[in-house]
């Protein structure tokens, strides 16, 4: 150990607080490893180089030493006992440097194969004032490939659990003023109890906080490299005085949705109500950063049939109750559609192929409408994708760029280069129920005076009847009726998949309303759009 370092016992470990530097930490280093770098031999370098499973004592010994010197400061000699020295170095001084910690002591726990978990138990100072900061983290030692030597497995979530390469630690004045953030009843909303809502907690207060009147404190936070993901707060060493902050959450409908996304492992879903556009909940799973539910952008499958068959019925070209044909498959420009499992069902009302969701009813009605631009004109005129919406956060408001040939026609049945997100579906699902799309917003308008983006017409009201009766009827006798068979009141639904990638699974999709309240969800990975994400969206439906 340096000289003057004062040695006592924390926690059943060593904790070494060198007094010539201010900054400290648990030190097994002497007692453990002899003195020697964890792996590294004393002996010459012509010793053989060790391979195969890793020791329970190379384990503990690489996880100590690695914690001791990252405890004590010493970013060179914590670098080199991972497998990444370059990257590992610079993050371990800026976790001093940079957050401003002042002293840290470490404590691992008992080892999980070539895993260790650890507490930190640091002190953070700025200008004089200091305040305590404890978490949990753990870090897997691996053996080197060209020096056989065991190492930790560098990943900045080694240093903190949110910590990722496109992400840093600072310390100091906050650069957003703290803010109340409530429900449209006024209940409080919180990243502990709403865990999904952080990334839109931070960026609400970002982009809010000083005109809600809130004044700014002195904190710990999480600065992303990514502009739309937002500063995260992880330690409050002044507070400030915070500005109350209204939102169009419903605190119930967002509790349901943020359970309702746990069944999965990669989903989100979205609460709209259609006679406003305020956004009553918005969960995603993982609950990260990135706010997957309002940025994604992906190929939604056949709930985009809701704005095809909007476009086929204003053009005349089908009604919700005259045969259309519903054949295997269909051909288009050399490219070839066919239904799920190849099913047929012959010359059937078109409220069945929606129901039954027949891609081929909608492939052999392309011809009929003389347009490959006509699907995108119809999605941006009535159902306003892709018109800059402002919701009060960042977000994606879709696309469907114009095409040609077969991949227009893939668009029809949402493939192909259509993009949308749950927030998109819920709106598109909101127009059908209303007839006129309403811009989702998460907070008044006159907070900033924002532009508020409009739809260049509403649906044609019998248009809009037929699409409705469609949709309940895809609820209750069609491929939405299982999932949702919990919800009461007047309900529609539309389901869908689509694969992505090259992808073994397709990912599901669902969307639906019920009464006054639109939700669509899409779940990565999940199959088939009943099965997985239609069960989140009768949850989310059910809390209204």
């Amino acid at each position: 150990m340096r000289s003057g370092a004062k040695v006592a016992i924390v926690g059943g470990v060593f904790a070494v607080v060198a007094s010539g530097v201010g900054y400290g930490g648990y030190n097994l280093w002497s007692g453990i490893t002899g003195g020697n770098d964890s792996g590294l031999s004393s002996k010459s370098g012509s010793e053989e180089k060790r391979s195969g499973r890793l020791g329970a004592d190379e384990i503990a010994s690489t996880a100590e030493s690695f914690l001791a010197a990252w405890a004590a400061g010493e970013s060179d000699r914590a670098a080199q006992l991972t497998n990444d020295p370059v990257a590992a170095g610079p993050a371990v001084l800026d976790y001093r440097e940079g957050a401003l910690v002042s002293k840290a002591v470490i404590t691992p726990g008992e080892p999980e194969g070539t895993t260790v978990p650890f507490t930190v138990d640091a002190t953070v100072t700025y200008e004089g004032r200091s305040k305590s900061w404890t978490y949990a983290s753990r870090l897997t030692v691996v053996r080197g490939l060209s020096t056989g030597r065991p190492l930790v497995d560098w990943k900045p979530s080694v240093l903190h659990p949110r910590l990722t390469a496109e992400t840093r630690l600072r310390t100091g004045t906050a650069k957003a003023a703290a803010v109340r953030t409530v429900d449209r009843e006024g209940v409080e909303l919180t990243k502990e109890k709403y865990p999904s809502l952080g990334p839109l907690l931070d960026k609400l207060r970002e982009k809010y906080g000083a005109a809600a009147g809130g004044t700014t404190g002195v904190e710990t936070w999480l600065e992303s490299r990514d502009e739309n993901v937002p500063d995260s707060t992880l330690l409050t060493l002044r507070e400030g005085e915070p500005g109350l902050l209204k939102t169009t959450i419903d605190a119930g409908v967002q509790a349901a949705a943020e359970r309702a996304v746990r069944q999965h492992a990669q989903s989100s879903v979205v609460a709209v109500k259609p006679s406003t556009g305020e956004i009553r909940a918005v969960a995603n799973n993982p609950a990260t950063g990135y706010n997957t539910a309002f940025l994604g952008k992906q190929a939604p499958g056949s709930t985009l049939k809701i704005v095809t068959a909007a476009l086929l019925l204003e053009k005349g070209l089908v009604k919700a109750d005259r045969p259309t044909e519903c054949p295997r498959d269909a051909m288009y420009y050399g490219r070839s559609f066919h239904n799920l499992d190849h099913f047929a069902l012959g010359d059937v009302p078109f409220s069945r192929s929606f129901a039954q969701s027949c891609n081929t009813a909608f492939i052999k009605k392309i011809d009929d409408v003389h347009d490959d631009a006509a699907l995108g004109k119809e999605a941006e005129e009535v159902f306003g994708i892709g018109l800059d919406w402002q919701t009060g956060v960042d977000s994606y408001d879709g696309s469907i760029p114009a095409e040609t040939g077969g991949e227009a026609a893939a668009q029809y049945i949402g493939q192909g280069t259509v993009q949308m997100n749950a927030l998109n579906m819920a709106s598109i699902t909101a127009t059908a129920k209303d007839g006129t799309f309403r811009q989702p917003v998460l907070v008044s308008k006159g907070l900033d005076d924002r532009p508020i983006a409009t739809a260049r017409r509403s649906l044609p009201l019998s248009v809009a009847r037929q699409l409705r009766d469609m949709m309940r009827l895809t609820a209750t006798g069609g491929t939405g009726a299982k999932a949702m068979a919990s919800v009461r009141g007047d309900k529609g639904a539309k389901t869908g998949s689509a694969e992505v990638g090259g992808q073994e699974t397709s990912n599901s999709w669902f969307t639906g309303f019920a009464d006054d309240l639109a939700a669509a969800a899409v779940v990565q990975a999940g199959g088939h759009g009943g099965t997985a994400a239609g069960p989140i969206v009768a949850q989310v439906l059910n809390a209204r």
